[in-house]
């Protein structure tokens, strides 16, 4: 057991008990917020031409301002596009994790990503469907699917974390070959799409952020409710019935919480990984494993992660850029090396 120094977790003489444990609570959640502001704004003063803060100002604010066009039309969408699907993507990574017990389960990795986006590949070069509106349903039945699909082979109740990961690899690369395939042989639907299957936020519009919202605010109020049961589940099945946490009704729920943030931000944006492998990581080391903080702060956290690679993708390749889930595969990649390198897990 680690002997902790009570000299780092005492409370000075002459300050009141309980002062600097409050002053910690507030003064996470505020700093992950003004990270999170910083981004938002970077978001909007950086690509092809570099906007300074007062230009931003007014090209939100003032319709004659010469950069109104840019900010408000173009990258404002491209912004809050960013901001709602990287707090899907951070929940349901958190959800995840805490549902299969799994440090490497995360939407893009167990081919929650690539199920939606098949699903979207087909809605679109077989029947003809172009609108958010339309192929979302596509995206939330595949994702469904592929959840199911990965807990049974991986073993459903019995599954481990290596198994699991198994199971999501195959299926992810079985989906991936079918978008590619159905892309090459459609070259109408490989030119609509090439960018949306690496994972884009360039071709945000106000109507997408519009439709994704309803069902990221339904699936990020569905996790935050799921967080104590979540917690009750991990002490075992037996302890979370003992606390009165339903075990059958908490995994489906959670199921339903994944899809529905899952599908939505893959149907916006195309299948975006490591954001919700990283994020949950990060945010464990800092509160710990309790999902009644965990899950908030990833949602904060997230969206900084996602549109701080969009950001990066823009400047390194200006005037062109480089599309996010390229940016966050090359920057999920060696994290994920480290991951499997350091957990246990691997010898299970």
């Amino acid at each position: 057991m680690p002997v902790i120094d009570s000299a780092r977790v005492e409370p000075r003489p002459d300050a009141p008990a309980g002062v600097r444990p409050r002053a910690a609570r507030v003064a996470g959640p505020f700093a992950a917020a003004l990270f999170l502001l910083a981004v938002l704004v970077l978001s909007l003063a950086f690509g092809a031409k570099q906007l300074s803060p007062s230009e931003v100002w007014h090209g939100l604010t003032d319709p004659h301002a010469p950069a109104y066009t840019v900010v408000r039309q173009i990258r404002l969408p491209r912004t809050l596009l960013g901001l709602l699907a990287g707090a899907a993507l951070g929940l349901a990574g958190g959800l995840m994790q805490a549902l299969t017990r799994n440090p490497l389960a995360d939407p893009g990795l167990l081919g929650i990503n690539a199920g939606a986006a098949s699903a979207v590949v087909s809605a679109i070069s077989f029947f003809g469907i172009t609108s958010f509106t339309g192929y979302v349903w596509f995206a939330f039945a595949g994702a469904a699917a592929v959840s199911v699909l990965v807990w049974a082979v991986g073993g459903g109740r019995g599954a481990t974390p290596v198994r699991l990961a198994l199971a999501g690899t195959a299926v992810n690369a079985v989906m991936y070959a079918y978008v590619n395939a159905v892309q090459l042989l459609d070259t109408d639907s490989l030119d609509r799409m090439r960018f949306w299957t690496v994972g884009s936020l360039a071709s945000a519009r106000p109507s997408t952020v519009t439709g994704i919202l309803p069902f990221v605010v339904a699936g990020t109020v569905l996790a935050l409710l799921l967080a104590r049961p979540l917690n009750a589940l991990a002490l075992g099945e037996e302890s979370a019935n003992a606390l009165g946490a339903r075990p059958a009704r908490t995994r489906a729920g959670t199921i339903v919480a994944v899809t529905l943030l899952c599908g939505a931000a893959t149907a916006a944006c195309g299948p975006i990984g490591f954001v919700g492998l990283m994020v949950p990581h990060l945010v464990r080391a800092l509160v710990g494993p309790d999902l009644r903080l965990l899950l908030p702060y990833c949602a904060l956290l997230a969206p900084t992660t996602l549109l701080g690679a969009d950001v990066l993708g823009r400047v390194l390749a200006r005037p062109g850029e480089v599309q996010v889930g390229i940016v966050t595969a090359v920057l999920g990649g060696p994290f994920f090396l480290h991951v499997v390198r350091r957990g246990r897990w691997a010898r299970a």
